[in-house]
């Protein structure tokens, strides 16, 4: 459960919000040598200002494979370079817009939920089979499943509250 709210923050993390931000980018997947590897291990990646992120590739040689990649990604997000560094310009975000991914956010919450209680579900199940096969008492099964829902509805509340934070981050003016 742990690991689904890391990657759940991490997922919230790529959610555009009105400011720069190098998550937004770092994990594109560039063409680099014939291989598709994340934009984050072929450059560094930083946000100098509220409105733009700056990425600074290793060899400059593979600036229009990062262009290309930006803009495939659908994000968004129009890239420009000047030969050495590749800049993208974070537009502001348009009241629709921010509606939309607040919807987007509260989707993305909704299918994490569903996902920690599918988790908490075949646990229960795999509890309820041990004391089918008279590995743990009955009296250990209740407290057994007690916990589950428990630690089941702390994570779940995790993810309401990052949702709910991304969602503040993302209606910021």
């Amino acid at each position: 459960m742990q690991k689904a709210i890391n990657g759940f923050a991490q997922q919230l993390s790529t959610i555009r919000t009105g400011r720069a931000n190098p998550s937004l980018v770092k994990n594109i997947q560039v063409e680099y040598h014939g291989a598709q590897v994340p934009l984050e291990q072929i450059a560094a990646i930083a946000a100098p200002e509220a409105n733009l992120i700056v990425i600074r590739p290793w060899e400059n040689g593979i600036i229009r494979n990062i262009e290309k990649a930006i803009l495939k990604d659908d994000i968004g997000l129009n890239p420009s370079n000047d030969g050495s560094v590749v800049r993208v310009i974070i537009p502001k975000l348009s009241d629709e817009r921010r509606s939309e991914l607040a919807k987007l956010v509260a989707k993305r919450v909704e299918e994490r939920r569903v996902s920690l209680r599918n988790m908490r579900r075949e646990t229960v199940n795999r509890i309820r089979e041990m004391e089918k096969n008279k590995e743990i008492s009955q009296d250990q099964l209740k407290r057994l499943i007690r916990i589950t829902d428990e630690l089941c509805e702390e994570f779940i509340d995790k993810a309401n509250v990052l949702g709910l934070e991304k969602e503040k981050e993302i209606k910021e003016i």
